[in-house]
């Protein structure tokens, strides 16, 4: 019997210390796994912590024991398994633009106000709509359909004086512009002819271009595109003009006029007797360089002849 009470007694106090140890051996067992503790979260301890707590007034026998350990490893096993592995990736934070300043939104401002000079003037000749007339920015009507009568052939045919050529620094040589119109209006009159735009202007960062086509009396005479060279944007007005003067020459070579001056033969033997070179010094800046003139012209300023 008293063998017996010691046995109660002992089981007896062995119950009433079950529940700290079973929390302790818990609390061990989970924290005592290295692998555990290094993928541990908040919500898995708090899971942890919840169970262990709700598993004390119902845990009364040493038998509990291994239950509680064992219930309660396995959790921690799967959610160290579940959970991804803890990569530390480095993020650089994107590069930030540059604060915007009162001058650089002045300045995109004006760049998108500003108009791009190779879109054209927006010079398109007009539309005649509901008028009975030809289309001259599409038209070919009476290209090469006639002849000019005999005696207008003639002064367009009519040989150049060579009074009339002029050279440039280059050596090339050339018929002024205006000599042209007196050729057209003594061969046809005044108002028998006219240049008729067939485009609007292309303006690039050094030329603009424009094609043209010669109307004579009523009908087109030849196709040209002119071209003009400009150094500044203040300088387009004058160099569109110049284009116009460029096709109008160009649209001659149809006709005849001053054809010599495309002929190799009549530049060489032209340059040989009427012009000259020269040595000549800009007065401003101090240099020098060759260029022709004809025999019978002289240095103009900026320039003067030097040794």
């Amino acid at each position: 019997m008293a063998a017996h009470r010691g046995i109660s007694s002992l089981l007896t106090s062995s119950s009433s210390r079950s529940t700290p140890s079973s929390y302790r051996a818990a609390h061990r067992a989970f924290s005592s796994s290295p692998i555990s503790c290094a993928f541990v979260n908040s919500t898995a301890r708090a899971a942890t912590t919840t169970t262990n707590t709700a598993a004390k007034p119902t845990t009364t026998s040493t038998a509990t024991k291994p239950t509680t350990s064992t219930a309660t490893r396995p959790s921690t096993t799967s959610s160290s398994s579940s959970s991804p592995q803890r990569t530390v990736t480095p993020s650089f934070p994107a590069k930030e633009p540059p604060v915007p300043t009162s001058r650089a939104a002045s300045a995109e401002k004006e760049v998108v106000n500003q108009r791009s000079l190779t879109s054209g003037l927006s010079d398109h000749p007009p539309e005649l709509e509901g008028v009975p007339a030809i289309d001259w920015t599409r038209s070919y009507h009476g290209l090469g359909s006639v002849s000019f009568a005999p005696e207008q052939s003639e002064i367009l045919l009519a040989p150049i004086h060579q009074d009339d050529v002029e050279v440039k620094p280059d050596g090339i040589v050339y018929l002024p512009e205006i000599k042209y119109r007196r050729i057209l209006n003594r061969a046809f009159g005044p108002g028998g002819w006219g240049l008729a735009p067939r485009g609007e202007s292309i303006v690039t960062g050094k030329i603009i271009t424009r094609e043209y086509g010669l109307v004579v009396q009523g009908r087109l005479v030849s196709i040209a595109r002119g071209e003009q060279q400009y150094f500044d944007p203040d300088g387009i007005p004058t160099a569109t003009e110049g284009c116009k003067s460029n096709a109008l020459m160009r649209c001659c070579k149809d006709l005849g006029i001053a054809s010599e001056l495309w002929d190799p033969r009549f530049i060489r033997a032209f340059t040989k007797e009427m012009t000259k070179e020269v040595w000549v010094e800009h007065v401003a800046t101090k240099k020098k360089k060759k260029i022709v003139i004809r025999k019978d012209d002289n240095v103009r300023y900026p320039f003067k002849v030097t040794a």
